[in-house]
């Protein structure tokens, strides 16, 4: 266990504490990337081969190197990140399925594993796919984007698992947003989905809601926010009371119960037990779970102007640099890497694929926050994988608040 005041060195304290720059590091998602896409998990910094890739990892990292290289100048770090994009976009052109679904694990030596169909996975590939089809440099990119999703997205009018169907509501609203390009009969098709996804999800909320219990499930998993972030996204597109209403509900009762302390720190649902009605799990703590509640966060900010949703969003950042439960680094800022889980013992010091990912997407976000704040902060590249962020306020400087 690392205790941040204690083994942490001074260098990475001062950032923590006092910081009006931070680095931050590409080199591990480089490291886990070969020719076929990003390896699904790590002994502790190395890729561990034999669990071979996901569709769900290379979706996430598709997402993720496209938001991030939209941010930097066009530089060697740049084209790079570009590059692994061209990667992740084939992995998914290979994943998918001649009837649109995407198979999800597949081994080191490229054979499909034994598995179920996912609606999670597939709706983290159409998200990923819109994003591509939007923000990919290369035309024909864009094209292969296009015509990956248009295979996929009908498949979302069937999904039954919510997060699946939170992905695909969101990935609607980000086409809507650019509705010029569509057709009337397209444009009339997205508005269909949009209406069925969105009552899907108000009709989860409705029958598990009660005064207590302000949820869609009668269980609190993984990746818990993505729900409500889906609906904020709504809520930025049609502005609608009914779905601002569940979004505010459910995300203020998650805060609720992810937030301990004085000054609050975030406490993800353990994934020994997770959560009920009867009591929250504290152990083991995900990394994706503390992402999803920053995302979900700026999402409302957007939404509503809201500063409260800033201050969310730093406090989960704040987790991966020892804001926790245990004070301890969640991740190596030099590698570019993230642990796996918090255990009662400290760091999983695996860091595999969707750790990485949570923690580089939080970085992200927490970027977008200073930014919609009005701090403009600059991004400039300091290193062959290395980005320094520069702001002109302390980072962390609000958690006491």
């Amino acid at each position: 266990m690392v205790k941040i005041e204690q083994n942490v060195p001074a260098k990475t304290r001062s950032r923590v504490k006092n910081a009006r720059e931070w680095r931050v590091s590409f080199k591990h998602l480089m490291r886990l990337t070969d020719d076929v896409g990003l390896l699904e998990h790590a002994h502790y910094f190395l890729p561990r081969r034999k669990e071979g890739y996901t569709t769900d990892d290379n979706a996430r990292a598709l997402q993720t190197v496209l938001y991030w290289s939209e941010r930097i100048p066009d530089t060697p770090l740049k084209r790079e990140l570009l590059r692994l994009s061209e990667v992740y976009l084939s992995f998914l052109a290979w994943a998918i399925r001649d009837d649109g679904r995407f198979h999800n694990n597949f081994s080191y030596n490229r054979e499909k594993e034994p598995e179920h169909l996912s609606d999670d996975c597939d709706g983290r590939a159409i998200y990923a796919l819109v994003l591509a089809q939007k923000l990919m440099p290369h035309p024909e990119h864009r094209r292969l984007a296009g015509d990956l999703l248009r295979r996929a997205l009908p498949h979302a009018q069937q999904f039954k698992a919510l997060r699946g169907t939170a992905y695909a509501l969101s990935a609607v609203v980000q086409l809507l947003q650019d509705e010029d390009v569509f057709s009337v009969s397209e444009k009339n098709v997205l508005r269909t989905l949009l209406r069925q996804l969105t009552a899907r999800l108000l009709d989860a909320y409705a029958h598990e809601n009660d005064r207590r219990w302000r949820w869609f499930e009668s269980e609190l998993t993984y990746s818990n926010a993505l729900l409500p972030w889906s609906l904020w996204q709504v809520v930025k597109l049609t502005g609608d009371k009914k779905v601002r209403s569940v979004a505010e509900e459910s995300l203020g009762f998650l805060q609720g119960v992810m937030l301990e302390g004085d000054p609050p720190y975030v406490r993800p649902i353990g994934n020994r037990g997770w959560g009920t009605r009867k009591g929250i799990a504290t152990w083991d703590q995900q990394p994706i779970d503390v992402y999803k509640l920053a995302i979900s966060a700026l999402a409302a900010y957007e939404a509503t102007g809201d500063v409260a949703y800033l201050r969310l969003i730093e406090r989960a950042r704040a987790w991966f640099y020892g804001h926790n439960a245990l004070s301890v680094m969640m991740i190596d800022p030099e590698e570019g890497a993230a642990f796996d889980g918090l255990t009662p013992e400290g760091p999983n010091e695996n860091a595999g694929a969707e750790a990485l990912i949570s923690y580089l997407m939080s970085e992200y976000i927490y970027w977008r926050a200073l930014q919609v704040e009005g701090e403009a902060p600059s991004v400039t590249v300091c290193g062959a994988h290395t980005l320094c962020v520069t702001s002109r306020v302390k980072a962390a400087q609000t958690l006491a608040r």
